[in-house]
């Protein structure tokens, strides 16, 4: 089994497939160090469509776990789960898999989960505490439009190694909050920040959004006078680039043309 230990962050970014967002996720799940090279290579030509996805995908989780490489595993079935509709009960059940997988993987006795009240729902959290005298500060890292809090632990275990102490939540519409009761994305992100900090009482940290989070990381940054350092990591600026030409001349006429019919 791949251990924690063993994660690495390998470096580049490799062409797996044609389709650019199909190459992104793909290139997302082995960037993190979640998944092996030779498996990720030998799926990426074979996928097409959202059904070849799952399809490989899922291929790939029962190899893993069939090698007890639990690790992959889970996020194999994560990234299965990943193009499904919310309405779909598959959805749920292989995202079970993934924490189930990803827990019995890990087996870290330092990883605190903790829920945090927040309005109709709560928000879902890890901590990892650093055992060292030399603690160097406090990082609150999270991910924006559809990522779980254990994705990032590769990164929380990389920050912890180097004395700090780590904390990341899931966003009130995602993973285990989803559960609770289904929000809407939050534009005013200084509002689940300030939750965080509250709870945890800080009043000094240092603030890590990926992806839309770093969208949302500036914006806490900007009226939550606590967090005083932001990186807003992987900010996709134009996410329209990700359709072909076609698809972003249409998406284009829809913003100019069609503005309020498209929000």
């Amino acid at each position: 089994m791949k251990t924690i230990e063993q994660i690495k962050f390998p470096v580049g970014f490799h062409k797996f497939n044609k389709d650019k967002a199909f190459n992104f996720q793909l290139n997302r799940w082995y960037s993190m160090g979640y998944a092996r090279f030779e498996d990720v290579q030998t799926v990426g030509n074979r996928i097409h469509s959202f059904d070849d996805w799952k399809t490989e995908m899922l291929s790939l989780a029962d190899l893993a776990v069939s090698e007890d490489r639990l690790l992959h595993a889970a996020f194999y079935y994560r990234a299965a789960e990943l193009f499904i509709t919310e309405k779909d009960p598959e959805k749920e059940i292989l995202y079970n898999k993934f924490i189930d997988y990803f827990y019995e993987a890990v087996k870290a006795p330092q990883i605190k989960k903790i829920e945090i009240p927040y309005n109709e729902t709560s928000i879902q959290a890890i901590q990892l505490q650093t055992a060292s005298k030399e603690k160097k500060g406090t990082i609150v890292i999270h991910g924006g439009f559809d990522s779980f809090k254990e994705e990032l632990y590769s990164m929380m275990l990389f920050f912890l190694e180097k004395n700090y102490e780590v904390i990341t939540f899931e966003t009130p519409w995602m993973g285990e909050s989803r559960k609770k009761k289904l929000m809407g994305l939050e534009i005013e992100w200084e509002k689940p920040i300030k939750a965080i900090l509250d709870h945890f009482e800080l009043d000094d940290v240092s603030l890590i959004g990926i992806s839309m989070g770093g969208w949302l990381s500036l914006r806490a940054a900007a009226f939550e006078p606590r967090v005083k350092r932001v990186i807003a990591s992987s900010v996709s600026f134009d996410v329209n680039q990700y359709n072909n030409i076609l698809g972003q001349k249409l998406a284009k006429l829809f913003f100019k043309k069609f503005r309020n019919f498209t929000n």
